[in-house]
């Protein structure tokens, strides 16, 4: 949903199955206007649903973004979508912020991850 360049880089942890995803994958419009200010509220809103997870974002340097929402259970995934100021704010982003999106929810079977933990963080030294 936006550009999180202060927040660690680190994936969001592998959760025992099955759990929800939600996967949306944009390009944003020339016109940001009210953006950041609403993406904001909706990462706070989002967090106050029971069975939220976590979420993962990337933006690639053309401009796709893909966020990748994770849900306990299909009914945590419900009450997201139906929030009411969710939804205000997906009028206004296709009104405003999105050239296009996709919405792709699935079932995760399985989860998995992996951490290094023997390598210094940061530049490599040399």
């Amino acid at each position: 949903m936006s550009d999180h360049q202060e927040a660690p880089v680190a994936p969001v942890g592998a959760h025992e199955p099955p759990y929800y995803v939600a996967v949306f994958t944009s390009v944003r419009t020339q016109d940001q206007s009210g953006y950041s200010e609403t993406n904001a509220r909706m990462e706070d809103l989002v967090k106050d649903v029971p069975g939220f997870l976590g979420m993962d974002h990337a933006q690639t340097p053309g401009g796709l973004g893909i966020t990748v929402g994770y849900f306990r259970d299909a009914d945590a995934l419900t009450e997201w979508r139906n929030n009411a100021e969710h939804r205000a704010a997906q009028k206004r982003g296709q009104a405003e912020w999105y050239r296009s999106y996709t919405l792709h929810v699935a079932k995760v079977e399985r989860s998995y991850g992996f951490e290094r933990a023997d390598v210094p963080q940061g530049p490599a030294a040399g």
